[in-house]
């Protein structure tokens, strides 16, 4: 599960880092500052969960779940680019992480 945990954790520390370049590209975008937002809870959440911080994996599950549902919702399929195809693919595979991590803790 350690293995899990560092993936997840990984994969949102690299989220995290992702999300900063639109902000510096065009800061007059209004979907820029809320993408920075997420961008710096997804790298706290990292940290969090690579230390093995007793809700992280709580977060990791809720906050990617949430980024999918606004990704869909306020950016729609029309302004669909391939950089936020990988961020909803690193979103997915964090949430399946956690919920493997959280189901794997319920049992011990």
């Amino acid at each position: 599960m350690k293995t899990i945990r560092h993936l997840a954790a990984g994969l949102l520390l690299l989220t995290g880092i992702l999300h900063v370049p639109p902000i510096i590209k065009n800061p007059s975008d209004p979907n820029a500052l809320p993408m920075l937002v997420f961008g710096i809870v997804y790298f706290t959440i990292g940290v969090l969960l690579y230390l093995d911080i007793k809700y992280s994996k709580y977060l990791g599950l809720i906050f990617p779940l949430i980024g999918l549902a606004t990704g869909f919702g306020v950016v729609g399929i029309k302004n669909w680019t391939a950089m936020l195809t990988l961020l909803f693919a690193i979103d997915a595979v964090v949430a399946i992480c956690c919920v493997l991590l959280i189901l794997k803790r319920v049992k011990a």
